[in-house]
């Protein structure tokens, strides 16, 4: 069994999948072709923001926005320490510096209490002067967004959106991409919403932003490619991906729609053996990664492999305390859920959480989590947790019965 499985969904479209790689093959705009425009007015549609604009992956749709933005040599931005470097790698490219801040022990995204502590300590100490703030919907969930945009209001301070893992995801029906002053994030193919190779996008309700976005993506261009106004990057999304993208895009309410209905049932089914993601009200999760928490997390993550279950952990270490970023600002206070998520937290298979169609398909064929592996991950965590010594397949399929894991 693969931790990420994108066969299934491959199955489900593969025919039109087909179609449109070959369409765009056979027209030769392998650049900037018609369906680049299409897929960021159809994902716009989707998220509920006026500009969408593709880029080549979510690393730049991250740095992007500072440059247009002019943060650089003497700006903080702050960020948290436990996400994948690239939230505070491109702070860095920019000559800015990331403040490294702690995250809730329940959602693992920004605290904000110490955000604001972190403000003040900073404005406090001079050196540097805050400018951005870097909140990350991790696993799906999205960041605490009312609080955040309030103190950015009250600060000045501008707010990118890091939904790298959260298209699909929506808080208080507002759709993941649409907080902040812009959204970003990566159509890397294990995310939400994948391509066939790299990709990202940036969105935005400010039209001026978009333009300064749209330029810098090309080369800092202005009216033409050949009158650059500004410094910028090479980082157009091809066409290929757009198509890729278009399709998958028909698709992902479906899918996310049947992750948060199973992983609601994995929630419920395991509430009382390992600690389970949080879900707060109003919120859907995007699911990118199902998390769990474990006292004996390596005992588990053993037993798992041990029956062909994979898990990884995310993240085996915060930002802070790696060599590129331990000279780095951190909060006051210090980042203990940070240190200590590292030694408790894995990331199941999110194979089951994505599932193929109802509507003309056989939902049990395209099931990305067989059977027979769901009954072993169950028995495994009761192993660990609570029956030492055998492989509790009993009590694990009454579990998955009782609470119907399985469509």
């Amino acid at each position: 069994m693969q931790f990420i499985d994108l066969g299934a969904q491959r199955a489900r479209i593969e025919d039109r999948l087909n179609a449109a790689i070959s369409k765009v093959v056979a027209e030769g705009r392998y650049i900037l072709g018609p369906e680049v425009a299409e897929f960021e007015k159809k994902l716009g549609e989707y998220l509920g923001v006026e500009h969408v604009i593709a880029c080549a992956n979510g690393t730049d749709a991250l740095q992007m926005p500072l440059m247009a933005r002019g943060i650089g040599p003497g700006d903080a931005v702050f960020v948290p320490s436990f996400t994948f470097a690239a939230t505070a790698e491109v702070v860095a490219l920019v000559g800015a510096e990331p403040v490294f801040i702690d995250v809730d022990a329940q959602s693992y995204n920004l605290n904000v209490e110490q955000l604001e502590a972190a403000i003040a300590a900073i404005r406090k100490e001079g050196r540097l002067q805050p400018k951005a703030i870097i909140p990350v919907d991790l696993f799906g969930l999205a960041a605490d967004y009312n609080r955040i945009s309030a103190i950015a209001d009250r600060e000045d301070l501008f707010v990118i959106e890091d939904a790298a893992q959260s298209i699909g995801g929506k808080r208080d029906n507002v759709m993941c991409g649409a907080f902040g002053h812009v959204g970003a994030t990566s159509f890397y193919p294990a995310k939400p919403l994948g391509c066939y190779g790299d990709g990202g996008a940036m969105f935005t309700n400010d039209a001026e932003l978009a333009d300064t976005l749209r330029s810098v993506l090309f080369h800092g261009k202005g009216e033409t490619q050949y009158d650059n106004v500004r410094i910028g990057l090479n980082s157009r999304l091809d066409t290929i991906q757009a198509a890729v993208l278009l399709e998958k895009l028909a698709i992902l309410e479906d899918e996310m729609e049947a992750r948060d209905r199973i992983a609601k049932r994995y929630n419920e089914a395991l509430k009382d053996v390992v600690k389970v993601p949080a879900l707060p009200a109003g919120n859907r999760s995007a699911w990118a990664q199902y998390s769990i928490e474990s006292d004996n997390r390596d005992g588990l993550k053993a037993h798992l492999q041990t029956e062909g279950v994979p898990s990884v952990i995310y993240y085996v270490k915060p930002l802070h305390q790696q060599t590129a970023y331990k000279h780095y600002s951190v909060a006051p206070g210090g980042l203990p859920v940070s240190e200590s998520l590292p030694n408790r937290i894995l990331s199941t298979a999110d194979a089951p959480l994505s599932v193929g169609s109802r509507s003309g398909q056989d939902h049990r064929r395209h099931s990305w989590f067989p059977r027979q592996k769901g009954l072993i991950f169950f028995a495994c965590l009761t192993k660990t947790r609570r029956k030492p010594g055998f492989l509790c397949f009993r009590l694990a399929s009454s579990i998955a019965r009782k609470h119907r894991i399985y469509p």
